[in-house]
């Protein structure tokens, strides 16, 4: 075979024998020779200050960008119309941000949470730019603190998260807790990590890169007026009417996001644990956060034009197929936006929180759980209260909603 190239080619390799051919086979050594790789880290290995580059990284395309807002049940047309898009400002159709949440998290997934016990939380979520076909996203985290609860206990690691795009810009960035088994009984100390790390440009005040809408005020006619901001008030409690049943579905959604941990898939793994997380496969709690935006998205969110970020979120239920998913959000507040070419009260920020629910309707949840349903779970311990079994989910969330149609 000619080892010249044809112009516009790379080079490319060429085998002298195949790869087929009788060779001596090795003996299979059972006493020694076995290799077991391990996945994610301990708690010893959380050390403040470390750095953790994430493997892989994903390029999007348009097919996937779209399948995902199908199935998570999108209703903004932002993420299912190049039409709308355009006239949101956008370039082309964007990522919903959650799928880019649940990348930037399943990436990291192998570095950070593969020997998990719990995801404790998400704090300080923040969309800072859009992500479109053709863009690929890889991650890191670093170790912001590490709390060890004793030999005995498992311990608890604050970290924060990047995700950044092929030309090194943050498109995501938040900050998480995340309960870990220890490898040893060594006591532990806060000593910062001593050895080397990747730029990591985490910013506690980052610059967004928010499209603005090129002004077509009502012409589209894609949307309706009930989720403009004039809707809004706080106080207000929104039931979100239709559920959504999960099914095994949910195990390729778990790897199509790039999520690696046995848990959601391996139901040998899942069955050998003990307490509330054994049994049948736990659905990743990203894709049970994205059906619950989805199903909020007609009511409330159908003409927000970003996603400013989520807060002070908990998975607070494990879910397994079978269960029906139902959403309920509260109005915390509303208030004017302001930012470097927006028109005076085109925008303003609805901040919510978002409920989740399993297997119960949200008037009847209501009812059944009063005020009590919106109380953080992981505070009622202390007060002396139960936890809700029907609640599976509760975050903080803050949309830039338009005041006209576009």
């Amino acid at each position: 075979m000619s080892e010249s190239l044809i112009r516009g080619e790379r080079r490319r390799m060429v085998l002298k024998a195949s790869p087929f051919d009788d060779v001596p086979a090795a003996p299979a050594e059972l006493s020694t020779n076995i290799v077991k790789r391990e996945y994610g880290h301990y708690l010893e290995d959380f050390v403040p200050g470390r750095v953790f580059r994430h493997p892989r990284g994903v390029t999007l395309d348009r097919g996937f960008i779209a399948d995902y807002a199908r199935t998570f049940m999108e209703s903004n047309p932002i993420y299912l119309n190049v039409t709308y898009a355009h006239a949101a400002g956008y370039r082309a159709i964007p990522a919903a941000p959650h799928l880019v949440m649940n990348i930037a998290l399943s990436l990291g997934v192998q570095t950070d949470s593969e020997k998990a016990i719990a995801n404790l939380g998400y704090y300080d979520m923040r969309f800072l730019r859009p992500v479109y076909a053709g863009d690929t996203l890889c991650g890191m985290t670093r170790v912001v603190e590490r709390r060890d609860r004793g030999v005995d206990k498992p311990g608890i690691a604050t970290v924060e998260t990047l995700a950044v795009n092929q030309r090194n810009k943050v498109v995501l960035q938040y900050r998480r807790k995340i309960m870990l088994p220890r490898r040893g009984k060594e006591a532990l100390d806060d000593t910062p990590y001593a050895g080397e790390n990747p730029d990591f440009p985490w910013t506690d005040l980052p610059d967004m890169r928010i499209p603005l809408a090129r002004s077509r005020k009502g012409k589209l006619s894609l949307t309706t007026a009930n989720s403009l901001l004039g809707a809004f008030e706080p106080g207000q409690i929104w039931l979100h009417a239709n559920g959504r049943t999960v099914t095994d579905e949910h195990y390729p959604w778990t790897y199509k996001v790039m999520n690696t941990h046995p848990l959601h898939y391996d139901k040998l793994y899942s069955a050998g644990r003990s307490g509330p997380m054994s049994g049948e496969p736990i659905v990743y709690g990203g894709l049970i956060f994205s059906w619950l935006l989805g199903l909020a998205s007609r009511d409330v969110s159908e003409n927000a034009v970003w996603d400013l970020g989520y807060h002070n979120g908990f998975h607070t239920q494990p879910t397994i197929s079978g269960d029906t998913l139902y959403a309920i959000s509260r109005v915390l507040s509303v208030t004017p936006f302001e930012g470097d070419g927006v028109k005076e009260d085109s925008l303003g920020v609805v901040r919510m929180q978002l409920i989740g629910l399993k297997n119960l309707r949200p008037a009847d949840a209501l009812e059944a759980h009063g005020a009590d349903l919106f109380a953080p779970e992981d505070g009622k311990k202390a007060a002396g209260k139960a936890k809700i079994d029907d609640k599976v989910f509760e975050i903080e969330r803050s949309l830039l909603i338009p005041t006209h149609l576009l």
